[in-house]
């Protein structure tokens, strides 16, 4: 049997072939819904396969991109992934997906490899190392958008969550409920200060001094992840150990919630927690862990969108910063920490019954109406 052409969906659709083609390209701004469904209809019934060669030699496209990530062990990551291509799909575009490991040397071969294969344009979580290859893309006129991340010296099209106040929603949830002494750990800045890192660490500085309270050195710390049990341990043992606890991202979330869950510290009895990134774990622990959230579906998708643009203009795009709004999802409500802290800092034999009948008092309110 004859395998269908375009003429044959055209000629039994009665519309031009051009009309067809745009059908199968996804542009409907001039074409009404009874001829969309009509081409649908007869694509379905003749069993019509678009001839994706012959397509992309003619509009010198593959209908193929790229997406670089920096690590795709992060929450972020791999459900921005997910949107980037969902998105795409409604085009008829693959997705190519690498993982740099934050290895710029590797983020470079794979720039190049994606290239070699002709991809319409990137998406990259930069490791930030290579601005001179960025640039050189940017020279090109080679479609690019930037994800999470920003580089120096590179201006392109940059997505990325508004860091800083991600950082202050959280202070201020912390300091709402009387906390004073809060950390923060993040993963490393790395040598390239990779942005969310550098930008919470400066906006925990600024929302500290918003609230009235004092910056201290030993309550901040930026570790590999092999390391934030110790940085833990030394901050416990601190005279003045830190009340509330900041976690830079999810990988820092785990961590601290092994090291809760092995000395069996209450939380927030003992230790208030809140993250930053929506990691999915932290809602299902006992009691449920208050995280800042990243809007990241619609990152991911507006990544895709802005790329598109930036192909369909051949690279000639304005390069510009967005910055996405984060919210916060409450889990278990934070410790009121100063009314805790006057049972549970004397050396008393009797400190834990009066902290217990306080809690005892508390869940009563709670339970009668009252915030916990």
């Amino acid at each position: 049997m004859k395998k269908p052409t375009i003429e044959d969906v055209a000629q039994r659709a009665g519309v031009s072939k051009s009309t067809v083609s745009q059908f199968l390209n996804k542009r409907y701004k001039y074409m009404s819904d009874q001829t969309r469904d009509r081409i649908a209809e007869v694509i379905q019934e003749l069993n019509y396969q678009p001839n994706g060669l012959a397509r992309s030699l003619k509009q010198n496209r593959t209908f193929m991109v790229g997406v670089i990530v920096a690590n795709v062990d992060y929450t972020l990551s791999i459900q921005s992934i997910r949107a980037i291509e969902e998105e795409l799909q409604h085009f008829g575009i693959q997705v190519i997906i690498c993982n740099a490991d934050e290895n710029p040397d590797k983020e470079s071969q794979y720039i190049e490899m994606l290239k070699a294969r002709q991809v319409d344009g990137l998406i990259i979580f930069p490791t930030g190392k290579h601005a001179d290859i960025y640039n050189q893309l940017i020279r090109e006129k080679y479609p690019l958008v930037f994800l999470d991340r920003l580089v120096d010296g590179v201006n392109t099209r940059s997505l990325l969550l508004d860091n800083e106040m991600a950082i202050k929603l959280a202070i201020q949830e912390l300091v709402s409920h009387k906390h004073e002494r809060i950390a923060l750990i993040t993963l490393p800045l790395g040598v390239n200060r990779i942005t969310p890192r550098v930008e919470r660490l400066s906006g925990y500085k600024k929302a500290l001094e918003e609230a009235g309270l004092p910056f201290r050195e030993e309550y901040m710390h930026s570790v590999p992840r092999e390391e934030i049990q110790q940085t833990l341990k030394e901050l416990f043992q601190l005279p003045e150990p830190p009340t509330a606890l900041l976690a830079g991202n999810d990988i820092v979330l785990a961590e601290v919630l092994k090291y809760v869950n092995a000395r069996r510290m209450r939380i927030p009895a003992e230790l208030s927690i809140i993250g930053i990134d929506d990691a999915e774990f932290a809602h299902i622990y006992n009691p449920p862990i208050t995280t800042i959230t990243q809007p990241i579906g619609d990152m991911g998708k507006q990544a895709a969108k802005t790329l598109l643009s930036s192909i369909e203009e051949g690279g000639e795009s304005v390069p510009i910063i967005y910055r996405f709004v984060p919210d916060i999802n409450r889990g278990n409500p934070s410790k009121c920490c100063r009314r805790a802290a006057s049972h549970t800092c004397k050396n008393s034999p009797y400190s834990f019954v009066r902290l217990s009948m306080h809690m005892l008092f508390r869940h009563t309110k709670a339970n009668a109406g009252y915030l916990q």
